[in-house]
């Protein structure tokens, strides 16, 4: 029997090594239908790095080819590598994980609910603080509490920033000095920070979006995108390449750094995600998946135009990770898993995540190529044949948009008057079509749609909005 289990785990290994050359040529041609520009990639098999590289450009206007040393953005991969920095201090005796964290700040931390003093690491870590993802934009100085902490799972940016803040206050340290110290320096994640460094001007990556088109740099996220900052974010902002994050996982897998009891209660479930899909769980700082193989732990980061993802399994220690610099990068991920680790994931089962052969997206590139008078018809034609490759109101408003931003404003008409068509009762989609009147200067029709769409909902702010410019109110 040991001999035969040997051989099944030789048999399973030479498997997994088998899939890296299918990768390896699928991956070029994942990034040309996606428009990614630049993506760097690492697979680990049995706890050990087997396979990292580098694929495209930094930036799709110089194209300064990706290599080893590039960076990209983590996004919310940033949130795993704190999760284990945080467990470091559990293991050291500073920190208890269920203790409120208003005991070591000293402060309500500017929340007026008293809910706040209930709010643990654990919660922050597992995502049951109660807390938004991040701060509403219109009371920036106010985080509210939506529910009970520990009640259910919400995603929230803003409780591992709050956990952050009292991690610098344990420590004495700055976030990045905290982070350096106890995982990036011990990892060998030499090429890693949550700070911008001198070294990125020419290192890191650009963002692209979902054509490809250069759309800037990595800024900081809180509640909304801005400028480059060096201000470290324990949620978000960690900038890294495929190898070095690597090494943090292999760390996890081979539970380096850890005590046995932090890993384990990492790895356990704390709460359940989804209804839908009964197999997805929260650790603490990564997704779980409670799989019939084992358990698989995984996260996501999305940061707009640029994109990460990994995924791991505790059973076979096998796992994959890598980053993309353009919107379309999650898009590609069940492509990619499918090829480095295998298996079936129901993390992957995300709507937002358009990919590369969605219709929609299929529908815009044809009208860049051919125009909107030979791709609208020939789109109608298929959809009559094909009921799965309708397009719905909000991804049709995101093709129109698209098309204003190229300056193709005709087009845009055509497409949001489809719109309308198709779904005649949406307020949304006559907001739209007016403002692609609007563009493209017929002031008069958008004037007609722009009172059909506050008919339908005369508390549309957009389509006050747009009715305020069309009335020469506001510019």
């Amino acid at each position: 029997m040991y001999v035969y289990l040997r051989f099944l785990l030789a048999f399973a290994f030479f498997q997994a090594n088998a899939q890296i050359p299918k990768l390896q040529k699928d991956i070029p041609d994942l990034m040309q239908k996606a428009d990614i520009p630049g993506l760097s990639i690492a697979v680990i098999r049995n706890g050990k790095l087997a396979y990292s590289e580098s694929y495209g450009v930094m930036n799709a206007d110089t194209r300064q080819p990706v290599n080893s040393f590039t960076v990209f953005e983590a996004a919310s991969l940033s949130k795993s590598v704190f999760a284990y920095g945080v467990l470091k201090l559990v293991d050291k005796g500073k920190l208890d994980l269920d203790t409120p964290l208003i005991k070591y700040l000293g402060n309500d931390y500017g929340v007026t609910d008293s809910r706040i003093k209930l709010v643990t690491a654990r919660h922050c870590l597992s995502h049951t603080s109660g807390f938004p993802n991040w701060r509403e934009l219109d009371q920036s100085d106010t985080l509210k509490i939506h529910f009970t902490p520990g009640e259910r799972w919400r995603y929230s940016g803003e409780g591992i920033v709050y956990l952050s803040k009292v991690v610098e206050k344990i420590t004495g340290l700055s976030l990045e000095e905290f982070m350096q110290q106890y995982v990036l320096k011990p990892l060998g994640m030499v090429h890693s920070s949550y700070t911008w460094l001198p070294g990125f001007d020419t290192l890191k990556t650009w963002r692209h979006d979902d054509l490809g088109t250069v759309s800037g740099r990595s800024q900081k996220i809180k509640g909304e995108l801005v400028a480059i900052t060096e201000e470290a974010n324990a949620a978000a902002s960690l900038s890294t390449n495929a190898e070095d994050y690597a090494r943090f996982l292999i760390a996890v897998l081979n539970g380096t750094g850890l005590a046995s009891k932090s890993l384990r209660q990492m790895m356990a479930v704390q709460v359940r995600t989804n209804e839908k899909y009964p197999e997805l769980a929260w650790g603490l700082g990564v997704g779980l998946e409670t799989m019939p193989d084992g358990t698989w732990f995984w996260h996501w980061g999305d940061n707009g135009n640029g994109k990460a993802f990994f995924i791991a399994s505790l059973s076979t220690k096998n796992a994959v990770v890598y980053f993309a610099n353009a919107s379309m990068g999650l898009g590609i991920a069940p492509y990619i898993v499918a090829d480095a680790v295998g298996g079936n994931h129901p993390s992957l089962e995300n709507p937002r995540y358009k990919r590369p052969d969605d219709p929609a997206r299929v529908l815009l590139k044809s009208m860049i190529a051919e125009g909107a008078t030979k791709a609208l018809p020939a789109y109608v034609a298929e959809r009559k044949k094909d009921t799965t490759r309708a397009i719905g109101n909000e991804d049709m408003i995101d093709i129109g948009y698209a098309l204003i931003r190229l300056k193709k404003n005709e087009d845009a008409m055509l497409v949001l008057k489809q719109n309308t068509l198709d779904f005649p009762g949406s307020w949304n989609a006559w907001a739209s079509y007016a403002e692609a009147c609007l563009y493209a200067g017929d002031k008069g029709l958008a004037i007609e749609c722009c009172k059909k769409s506050l008919e339908l909902n005369p508390k549309s702010e957009k389509g006050k909005r747009i009715m305020e410019r069309l009335l020469g109110n506001t510019k």
